[in-house]
């Protein structure tokens, strides 16, 4: 027997056990699908990327199996609003990652989540830190708000001591998080442990950079939608010498992301080559820590099989995998949709917000015709009359008033 021969046997034989696991769950299977990705599975590279020229497009070999390419145009008008600009001293790559990048298997998927490699060329890491302060806070006024956008939040430095914030005690060490009107006058208001007044300005951010995200909430009324786009920015700086230096002391690896501009490949191929070898094991074993908590702490099964899935796909246990790729397109998995609905209500309806509200409105009924499809009996009729009561206060024929957020917190568990 040939070697090709011994793994058609063996590819035919995970593919007979998977069916034989699915029944017993009860989840269909889609018998030539499972086979062709076990097939495309064994013939990929751990850590191997590619470009799909036509599509102009590159990821991890791995991930772009899951991508489809029929949404590419939708997220490169969301990417339009997050991405931050190339300048003469700047490269960017934009990216989709999360369940968006896996739109082949996540067919009801949640947020618009991007990552964008940020390369600033400078003198000094302290010169690297004040380009990209102004960046992100000039990107933030440009896109403030729009007809079909507003920006939500923006986390960018890091607390060096604890601070208390609208009553809430942060512990040095956190992200600073600002609010859109504290970005805008480029200060916020805080109290030093001590109880001392503090007024922190937007520079204070510079000392350490840390964890970079901006987000927004998007409208798309021509498909009745609104979602929740962010844009996580892995930041870098290249001294004059060359080297390549991660401003919060990390390289993330590229295990999930979907490029949308061929034309950034060489800023990714550079940025690659300073990848750690054990970059996997390290990403494993955060997806790992991932799975506990949205198992014992913050519970989402939702969350957790996605982690789940991309786990065994990149640690070799495929068969585990595509198990998990089948429980995607079932018809319950679209619940995962009601606590992202959620989120993308909470802030789309605060005061002054520019979405358009009828929007909000078409995705919530349609969400309500989905939960009574997939759902019976009392799990029904709890969902289905807490959308009915957030639908009533976003037409304005009822006000939640301060109920609106026990009642988004209720909903959510």
């Amino acid at each position: 027997m040939t070697d090709r021969e011994r793994t058609q046997i063996e590819a035919q034989q995970e593919v007979e056990q998977i069916i034989k696991t699915a029944k017993m769950l009860g989840v269909e299977v889609d018998e030539t699908d499972v086979a062709h990705w076990l097939t495309a599975m064994a013939a990929s590279g751990t850590m191997e990327w590619e470009v799909d020229e036509e599509a102009g497009i590159f990821g991890h070999e791995i991930t772009l199996l899951d991508f489809d390419k029929a949404t590419l145009d939708r997220y490169r008008r969301i990417a339009d609003i997050v991405q931050l600009p190339d300048l003469p001293n700047v490269e960017t790559a934009i990216s989709l990652a999360g369940s968006a990048a896996q739109g082949v298997i996540q067919l009801y998927p949640g947020d618009c989540d991007y990552f964008e490699r940020v390369n600033i060329k400078a003198e000094t890491r302290e010169e690297a830190c004040r380009i990209l302060a102004d960046l992100m806070r000039n990107k933030a006024l440009a896109k403030f708000e729009g007809p079909n956008y507003q920006l939500t939040e923006v986390k960018f430095g890091t607390w060096k001591t604890d601070v208390v914030k609208d009553g809430e005690r942060i512990k040095a060490g956190s992200p600073i998080s600002w609010s859109p009107d504290e970005v805008k006058a480029g200060k916020m208001q805080v109290f030093r442990a001590s109880g001392e007044p503090w007024e922190v300005e937007w520079e204070y951010g510079c000392l350490d950079p840390g964890w970079c995200k901006m987000d927004w909430v998007i409208a798309e009324p021509e498909k009745g939608r609104v979602v929740n786009a962010s844009n996580m920015l892995d930041v870098t700086w290249e001294t004059p010498d060359g080297d390549i230096i991660p401003l919060d002391g990390f390289l993330d690896p590229y295990f999930q992301e979907v490029y949308l501009e061929a034309e950034s490949v060489p800023l990714f191929a550079k940025l690659a080559r300073h990848i750690s070898p054990q970059a996997l094991d390290e990403y494993v074993r955060q997806l790992t820590g991932e799975v506990y908590k949205y198992t014992h702490k913050h519970v989402n099964y939702g969350k957790a099989a996605k982690r789940m899935y991309n786990i065994f796909r990149l640690t070799g246990r495929h068969q585990a995998a595509a198990l998990i790729r089948e429980l995607f397109d079932e018809p319950a998995a679209l619940l995962y949709q009601v606590w992202s609905l959620l989120d993308t209500i909470d802030d789309a309806s605060q005061p002054g917000s520019t979405i358009d509200r009828e929007t909000l409105v078409q995705q919530t009924d349609a969400l309500i015709q989905n939960v009574v499809k997939t759902c019976e009996g009392p799990l029904e009729t709890e969902i289905v009359m807490a959308l009915i009561r957030l639908r009533d206060d976003i037409t304005g024929r009822v006000d939640l008033g301060e109920d609106w957020a026990a009642l988004i917190a209720d909903s959510r568990a």
